[in-house]
């Protein structure tokens, strides 16, 4: 009994998770808009990533008042980040966003976009944030192997995601298996 409580939990989490992603698409349904576009849909993504990562105390303190996703490089999402975030909260704490040109500035972040646009320095960022408890997100085809944390990825014209969890480990950052059963799990062994 107990082991079926447990796995409707699960599944309960899960439908939740997709639900709030596909929300964005039944709106525009009913509403007989356009499909959402690709980084609406990330966009919602990402807010959805943020309720299943645990941070260190030192990195995301009891007494912060607000998470802070920040998007490095050229901005893909325009608007449309700020409306699926807008009066958001997680664990009692708003979810706010910044863009940044440099990584002057990233100390405030706790997730931290990088766009396509900083592909050929995606190697020199990556090494440079090595040490800090932030969850790093991207969308070109090495970054998971590289060392970041969640890679979008594009399959038959849909959305899916990878998460290197031996990154989110170095950094100090719990994921939920919740989410992890909805990635592609990979680990540093898979660059090789």
């Amino acid at each position: 009994m107990k082991r079926l409580i447990g796995h409707g939990c699960i599944r309960s989490s899960i439908v939740y998770l997709l639900s709030s992603i596909l929300s964005v698409c039944a709106i525009a349904y009913a509403a007989e808009l356009p499909a959402p576009s690709e980084y609406q849909i990330k966009a919602a993504f990402l807010y959805n990533f943020a309720k299943f990562v645990e941070w260190p105390s030192q990195a995301l303190p009891e007494s912060s008042a607000s998470i802070t996703l920040c998007v490095l490089g050229e901005d893909p999402f325009g608007s449309d980040l700020d409306r699926t975030i807008e009066s958001k909260t997680i664990n009692s704490r708003v979810l706010v966003s910044r863009r940044l040109n440099t990584l002057h500035g990233v100390d405030v972040c706790q997730i931290l976009f990088i766009s396509a646009s900083e592909r050929r320095r995606m190697g020199q960022i990556l090494e440079a944030l090595k040490d800090q408890s932030l969850l790093t997100i991207g969308e070109t085809e090495p970054f998971a192997r590289l060392g970041g944390v969640i890679n979008f990825t594009m399959e038959q014209d849909r959305v899916r995601f990878e998460i290197n969890v031996d990154a989110a480990e170095r950094k100090g950052l719990k994921i939920s298996s919740k989410l992890l059963r909805l990635a592609k799990v990979i680990r540093d062994s898979d660059a090789n």
